[in-house]
């Protein structure tokens, strides 16, 4: 017996080594982040470093000492990851990012509400003090419900009111109810947009317990394919002007990871036999579907997914890793679509994560424009927050789906 034992755990050991080599990965990256996620200001030009925002003088022009300390979507994203990482590993030094990011910007941000700068881009906060866009609210209120969770504080629940107040009946939409912008032209549909409402929609409906927030995310998504889908490519376009009644011209990589995390954040939540949750469901697996023809040799998908020309990116192929790998792990699809997320994977971390734990090739912020040489010439930059909390979460989904499958014969060498 003890013979069989011996055999079995040696036969495992391979898959075992690899998952401990994936956790290690996704800790240096997470690591990177605590490394230099200082929670201070700046002066712009006294160079000092103030802890309070009450001690800033009104006469100096601070900024945030971090990128990791900006409330920004990009944050959001990575709040909601570092408290996933940290739940998924029971290590609390991950999920206290998110904490001490929540706890520092909703402290201090009051302390800017009657500062006059002559750059309005340099009053730290401007998204918490004057929600514009679904880009200043969602996926930070998003991150703030995760946090409120373990940390029950009025002051969150009130921005959170405030973020469900934005979204159902502030920001612009169309006759059918769909979000929209009033950029680059009024009533502007962006793909990004839906991340930067459903996660937020699906989280307040299990929060409240009202469905309406539930159906308005189901609604969203629904509404978005209808504008957005392209048949003959199986692929979203990045955009959809109302006026014109047409599509724009890119089928840019990142604002269909948008789309599809979007649709397993609202799965996440979503009650069991919830109407309509099969259609979520089908819809998700169509795009699965449709990405997976456009994966490159590497297991990387492109910056332009269907011109293979444009560069590896390495944001959108984390969000289709996390994406596919949570669908599998969580039984929404077949598991033979695994493979599609394994590979990723192994793309990600063979080519596009350095020894120190940073993130390569990712491309930076990027609006809409209605030329295709203006998606190819974005720049892609090392350690960009564009990437790092879709990675985070796509290890997670990638150990627990090797934990799930042990006897793969793994491509990672």
């Amino acid at each position: 017996m003890k013979l069989i034992t011996s055999i079995c755990l040696l036969s495992l050991f391979p898959y075992l080594l690899k998952a401990q080599e994936d956790e290690a990965i996704v800790r240096k990256v997470a690591d990177n982040v605590l490394k230099n996620d200082a929670f201070q200001f700046e002066g712009v030009y006294n160079k000092q470093t103030y802890y309070f925002g009450k001690d800033i003088p009104d006469t100096v022009t601070v900024r945030l000492k971090s990128n990791y300390a900006g409330w920004f979507y990009v944050n959001g994203v990575l709040n909601m990851a570092m408290i996933d990482l940290g739940d998924f590993l029971k290590d609390e030094k991950y999920t206290n990012h998110a904490i001490q990011h929540v706890s520092f910007s909703l402290e201090n941000y009051k302390y800017f509400i009657n500062r006059k700068y002559s750059n309005e881009r340099r009053t730290p906060f401007r998204p918490i003090i004057n929600i514009r866009e679904l880009d200043d609210c969602g996926a930070m209120g998003a991150s703030v419900i995760e946090v409120y969770k373990k940390v029950s504080k009025p002051e969150y629940r009130e921005y959170i009111d405030r973020t469900a107040n934005h979204i159902t009946k502030v920001q612009d939409r169309l006759a059918d109810s769909t979000l929209v912008r009033k950029a680059p032209h009024p009533m502007t549909l962006w793909a990004d947009d839906l991340y930067m409402s459903v996660p937020f929609l699906a989280r307040m409906g299990k929060l409240t317990g009202d469905n309406k927030y539930y159906e308005d995310a189901i609604r969203q998504i629904l509404n978005f394919s209808k504008y957005l889908w392209d048949p003959e490519r199986e692929l979203y376009y990045h955009c959809y002007f109302a006026d014109l009644k047409r599509n724009g011209v890119a089928h840019w990589g990142r604002c269909n990871g948008w789309i599809i995390c979007a649709q397993v954040h609202l799965l996440n939540m979503l009650p069991a036999n919830y109407p309509k949750r099969d259609t979520i469901i089908k819809n998700l697996e169509r795009q699965i579907i449709g990405i997976s023809k456009y994966q490159d040799g590497n297991g990387l998908w492109h910056q332009v997914l269907d011109k293979t020309d444009s560069y590896p990116e390495s944001s959108c192929t984390a969000m289709f890793v996390y994406s596919i790998a949570r669908a599998v792990n969580e039984g929404w699809i077949d598991k033979r679509y695994a493979s599609i997320a394994l590979t990723g994977w192994d793309g990600l971390k063979n080519l596009m994560i350095t020894p120190e734990g940073q993130m390569k090739d990712v491309c930076v912020g990027t609006g809409i424009q209605n030329d295709l040489v203006f998606y190819y010439k974005r720049p892609a930059k090392t350690d960009d927050t564009h990437g790092i909390g879709s990675l985070i979460e796509a290890g997670i989904e990638v150990i627990k789906l090797k934990q799930k499958m042990p006897h793969r014969n793994y491509a990672s060498n």
